[in-house]
């Protein structure tokens, strides 16, 4: 659940004040999960290797780019419906469904066929936070929804494509 919004950040909105709460914890979830998967990614970057290292660290740098510039316009449509957003590591972490990857070693294949799958539950984070707009009629949320499904569909599938064997 949403944090209860200070006056001082009480912005002005003609939604419903409980839908948009409704709204903003679908929101931060993606908030959550767009951190963690940025991370992912990043390590995965830092650490790929073998035969295909320069296509998948280049490919991987550009995909951790494209998931950051999200985050800031994920927080920012929470605070324009009224609401607060995330404030801490320990905040990502409690509400994160994509979970962390900590081991050592990761074979380029684990890392392509791991960052696909979360990218897909992203994809179903994004998809229940766009109903949820749609339910409280914030069609500026709805909107801009499909394009981070769209990226993110679109990220799923260059790491499956650059994954298959020749």
């Amino acid at each position: 659940m949403a944090d209860a919004v200070p006056s001082q950040l009480d912005t002005p909105t003609d939604l419903n004040r409980n839908d948009t709460r409704s709204v903003a914890d679908g929101l931060n979830l993606v908030l959550a999960d767009s951190f963690a998967l940025y991370l992912k990614t990043k390590n995965y970057h830092w650490h790929v290797s073998g035969p295909h290292f320069r296509d998948y660290h280049l490919m991987l740098d550009d995909q951790a780019t494209q998931i950051l510039a999200t985050t800031d316009v994920i927080a920012e449509r929470v605070r324009k419906t009224g609401n607060v957003t995330l404030r801490s590591i320990g905040d990502i972490q409690r509400r994160q469904s994509i979970r962390d990857d900590d081991r050592d070693f990761v074979s380029p294949d684990d890392m392509l066929a791991t960052l696909r799958e979360d990218n897909l539950k992203l994809i179903e984070v994004i998809r229940d936070a766009r109903e949820r707009a749609e339910e409280a009629r914030d069609t500026a949320t709805s909107s801009i929804a499909d394009e981070w499904i769209d990226q993110a569909e679109e990220r799923a599938w260059f790491l499956f494509e650059a994954s298959r064997k020749g």
